[in-house]
């Protein structure tokens, strides 16, 4: 807090009309007059937000002492805020010069004035001439309100068996057990070479040196399999059996708008933040901010719930720097995010249970289990056990509860799906959460039956989780077959490229016939193809294409122009199949069935590409971190 202390022989002040929205209120523009006056021009800075009482006890009793000093009759508090470009939201400013004047009222040191926050207003000063007539200070808290968080954790099973942690270990499977050591007994692995971050660069995930830390780039085969993503993501919400609506957001807002200044304030020291001409301004961590700022806009009738809205969105959050990991701990990533509206609890519960059959699917798809944190709070753990108990044999295992004192939050269930990665760590990827706070916060109500307001109760969910955290249960779920000495693949419809074309003598006009009338066929139905044209060797293209993992590598030589058929190497299997181009179409086709169909980030012919250093890289590095030889 700033202060600039005026000794005034006379101020007078008047109030115009209302500068900000959040201005406050009057019934009549105010005015104001004294005479042997200590004026307190004052700013309330950011700082000051979360330390209000603290703050402005320093204060008081600081003003209070000068206007004894110079013999005041009057202090008038008049809010300011140009001495500092570092403001608090504006409820909190009111907040704090509201209990400023409260604290110095109760120095007695004669009467006091205070002009309203938030408005244009005309002033006259005459100042007194003397040694203590113009002063300014600077007020710091000296003690930090911070949000502590006393937790207890339990093990829950299925059939309602309740066990401390510490005494299921011995009949927790290996990843469970994993998963509580780490998250309830606090049990740290140290730092660990992880091959998935390798594979992570391999692909073309990388870290922009010339950015803030914890900012990716994506070459062509990462941004193929980031659009990817995000595109199945959708259908999945889509796929929910509820109206979803698919929306697109900005990526900033204004911490003076109180919904976002206290849904913000939650998230503490992860928040990332930047200011602009006066304001300041929050990078949203989740589609939140933007999807709520629409939803309360809509006019909704019980009828219309059910309601999902859906965005993939860029999101941000401030890591610490020592701790970001590649395609899993950013700073900024990309989160398909759906919000559910619901009337109540009840039907949160209910409509839950579509969401847990998707998380877990998803996850079986690619041969992982998930193992859940159930963060509950106090009452809902109280009143509304048998439906913890209903979500938890839904998902068919042991949850980990950690339960937490009722009203620190918005939520009253938030869900974790872990899995345990190959350096042995608790990786979270999806999640679910019941918002019962931000539909008051932000303004969003329905009409129910009787035609009364009511608030609804929102379902968060990231079905599959962030998109880089799926991509990299992708490559860790990779790296797990091949320590188990499988083939490691990416799925097909994530391939970047599906299918390569290697015609054995690249100018020979019959084979190179064949290998673009394939690969026109293929493309005409939105399969990733390219033609490995290169004046190389054959077996260096064949294992070019096979330290890209590409899943269908199609081999044209002399008997197959003639023929006009396809040797085929499918890497799944190791299996070498010959096939006409429809019949490797209607293969493809089959196996890419419920799955996005997206165009190739690169051109057709493997000869006009660039040197991509990122696919140039061997697997050499991860081979030797899970103790294989290539």
């Amino acid at each position: 807090m700033r202060v600039l202390l005026i000794h005034a022989k006379e101020f007078w002040f008047k109030a115009h009309r209302k500068a900000i929205d959040e201005a406050e209120e009057a019934s009549a523009p105010p005015e104001g007059r004294a005479s042997n006056a200590l004026v307190v021009f004052t700013t309330v800075e950011k700082d000051d937000a979360n330390n209000v009482d603290n703050v402005t006890s320093i204060a008081a009793a600081d003003i209070a002492s000068v206007a004894s000093k110079v013999g005041a009759d009057t202090i008038v508090i008049y809010p300011y805020a140009h001495l500092s470009s570092d403001l608090a939201p504006p409820h909190k400013a009111v907040e704090a010069l509201q209990l400023l004047e409260e604290k110095i009222k109760e120095k007695g040191v004669g009467e006091v004035i205070r002009a309203p926050f938030g408005w244009y207003k005309e002033f006259y000063l005459h100042c007194y001439g003397h040694p203590l007539s113009e002063l300014s200070r600077s007020y710091q808290a000296t003690e930090t309100k911070k949000l502590r968080v006393e937790k207890r954790y339990y093990v829950v099973t299925p059939d309602g068996k309740i066990y401390k942690p510490d005494e299921y270990l011995s009949m927790a499977n290996h990843d469970f057990r994993a998963l509580i050591e780490k998250e309830a007994l606090g049990k740290e692995l140290g730092e660990i070479e992880n091959p998935t971050n390798v594979l992570c660069s391999k692909f073309g995930f990388e870290w922009e040196s010339m950015s803030d830390y914890g900012h990716m780039r994506y070459h062509p085969h990462a941004a193929l399999m980031a659009d990817a993503v995000a595109e199945y993501s959708w259908q999945l919400a889509r796929g929910l059996g509820i109206p979803v609506l698919r929306v697109k957001g900005t990526n900033m807002f204004d911490l003076s708008s109180k919904p976002v200044y206290e849904h913000a304030a939650l998230f503490g020291d992860r928040l990332y933040e930047m200011s602009t001409e006066r304001k300041r301004l929050v990078l949203r961590y989740a589609a939140c901010h933007q999807q709520f700022a629409m939803l309360k806009d809509y006019i909704l009738s019980y009828k219309d719930l059910p309601l999902g809205m859906f965005e993939v969105a860029d999101s941000y959050r401030l890591e610490q720097s020592g701790e970001v990991t590649l395609c899993f701990r950013l700073r900024k990533f990309n989160m398909p995010d759906l919000h559910i509206l619901t009337k109540d609890l009840a039907e949160a519960v209910k409509i839950s249970e579509r969401l847990q059959k998707v998380i877990h699917e998803e996850a079986r798809k690619l041969g992982r289990e998930y193992y859940a944190v159930y963060n509950v709070t106090e009452d809902f753990w109280t009143n509304r056990r048998e439906e913890l108990l209903e979500l938890i044999r839904r998902d068919g295992k042991p949850a980990l509860i950690a339960l937490y004192p009722a009203g620190i939050y918005y939520w009253v269930v938030n869900v974790e799906y872990h899995i345990i990665d190959v350096a042995g760590r608790p990786r979270e990827i999806a999640t679910f959460q019941f918002d019962i706070g931000n539909a008051k916060r932000f303004g969003i109500r329905y009409v129910d039956a009787n035609n009364k307001e009511r608030y609804p109760v929102i379902i968060h969910t990231a079905l599959i989780g962030s998109i880089e955290r799926y991509i990299y249960m992708v490559f860790d779920t990779a790296v797990k077959n091949e320590k188990e000495g499988k083939t490691p693949e990416i799925p097909l419809w994530l391939s970047p490229i599906q299918v390569r074309i290697i015609p054995i003598s690249p100018n020979d006009p019959g084979q190179r016939e064949l290998a673009e009338k394939t690969a026109t066929l293929l493309e005409d139905n939105l399969i990733r193809v390219d033609i490995d044209d290169r004046e190389i060797s054959l077996g260096k293209r064949i294992r070019d294409a096979g330290r890209e993992w590409i899943p269908y590598i199609v081999v044209i030589g002399r008997r197959e122009a003639e023929t006009g058929t396809l040797n085929v190497t499918i890497r799944r299997t190791n299996d070498r199949v010959v096939l006409k181009p429809d019949e490797l179409l209607l293969k493809i086709t089959e196996e890419l069935r419920g799955y996005p169909r997206i165009a190739s980030p690169l051109p057709r012919y493997v000869s006009q590409r660039p040197s991509l250093t990122y696919l140039e890289r061997s697997l050499d590095r991860m081979l030797r971190i899970i103790g294989k030889e290539e």
